[in-house]
């Protein structure tokens, strides 16, 4: 088993960081302060080939492995996690689009995904409708020229700043099986967005609610087959899963690796803290839980790439694993700059309200356990 990179995989690392070194970490604040990412940004990370990381290369993709992938959000996340989690957002709906979507769809949607003109948002979630994501509720009627949707989407991540949406509707009976995907344009009749959400933390993602009342959109609209839409939606979050576990991962090594400067240079009882026995030992946990959650990581990430049976459940506990070892090293990193750490100048609190929410979202880690235990079960 080679646990090494390929030069390939260290270049595209590379490549990623030192782009989220130069354009994203320098304003990750303000952006924060301001609410909001410039739009201006995307077709510079588009640029890189980022907009459709594991889209086909046929369809003018990048083509990217998921392990890969997992490579770019890592690095991104050393610069800012909120806007390298955006990122995967739009390459899940890109992937969705180039997997399931008719050529028709394709060719009318893709091109301007993947230079991100055209920025995609997710929407599954609803007000009463998060883990148990089957029982959604927002419809697709039929209508002679296609469906007239009506419902409510919560905590949608570019929600009123995006520039299309894939959105799982319900077409038929309770269940999975009656739930289907459409992607609805910005600007369509019918179309809104509740208030701007104010959080803890992922502040430059502007999350409202979408709003559908008798939202008109065309048969060309249904993303595959009728019906498919919540098996659509659940294969986009095993890459998801992954995706949001590097970005834990990424910001808590920036974190740790700015902790080990800081510690290097603070000095208390007339010498560096660094040189401290019982701090030295939380630095050591500290890497021995990030080497790990790597390793776990990119062994789910090939599983997911070679088609393994158990990938599934091997991708919900790398984001159980990794989200809350990323949650827990960042925690310490403050905790070791004292007070100066509960300071926004020094980055390390936003690190902690900004991963915070990742063992929440792509299915909560409460039900990434239930899978790992259905499926033990299920071996039984």
């Amino acid at each position: 088993m080679d646990f090494a990179l390929t030069e390939e995989q260290t270049a595209i690392f590379d490549m990623a960081h030192a782009f989220g070194q130069d354009r994203i970490a320098p304003h990750a604040r303000d952006w924060e302060r301001a609410g909001t990412i410039p739009k201006e940004l995307w077709p510079e990370i588009a640029a890189l080939g980022f907009g459709g990381l594991y889209v086909s290369e046929e369809a003018g993709g990048s083509g990217l492995s998921r392990l890969d992938a997992t490579l770019v959000f890592e690095a991104l996340s050393m610069a800012c996690p909120s806007v390298a989690a955006f990122l995967s957002i739009h390459n899940m709906c890109a992937k969705m689009i180039d997997k399931f979507g008719s050529d028709e769809m394709k060719a009318r949607v893709l091109p301007r995904a993947l230079t991100m003109e055209t920025v995609l948002s997710y929407c599954l979630t609803e007000p009463g409708s998060g883990s148990d994501a089957a029982a959604l509720k927002t419809r697709a009627e039929r209508t002679n020229e296609g469906y007239a949707l009506n419902g409510t989407k919560a905590f949608i991540s570019g929600g009123g700043y995006s520039d299309a949406y894939i959105v799982m509707v319900r077409t038929g009976g309770d269940g999975p099986k009656g739930i289907s995907t459409v992607y609805v344009e910005a600007g369509t009749e019918g179309l809104s967005y509740g208030g701007l959400e104010d959080k803890m933390g992922w502040r430059s993602q502007p999350t409202r609610q979408v709003q559908f009342d008798n939202c008109n959109i065309s048969a060309d609209d249904l993303v595959g087959e009728e019906g498919k839409g919540f098996t659509y939606a659940m294969n986009g979050l095993d890459g998801g899963r992954l995706n949001i576990a590097a970005c834990s991962l990424g910001a808590a090594q920036q974190g740790l690796t700015q902790t080990l400067a800081y510690m290097a240079e603070r000095r208390a009882f007339g010498k560096p803290i660094d040189q401290f026995q019982a701090l030295q030992f939380r630095l050591a946990d500290m890497e021995i839980e990030l080497q790990a959650a790597r390793t776990f990581l990119r062994q789910a990430a090939w599983k997911l790439d070679n088609n393994a049976p158990d990938a599934t459940k091997f991708c919900a506990m790398a984001k159980k694993f990794v989200t809350e070892t990323g949650s827990r090293v960042v925690n310490q990193c403050l905790q070791l700059h004292g007070g100066y750490g509960y300071l926004a100048d020094y980055g390390i609190e936003k690190l902690v309200r900004d991963l915070r929410v990742h063992e929440i979202l792509e299915g909560t880690n409460e039900i990434m356990r239930l899978i790992v235990a259905r499926q033990m079960l299920a071996g039984q």
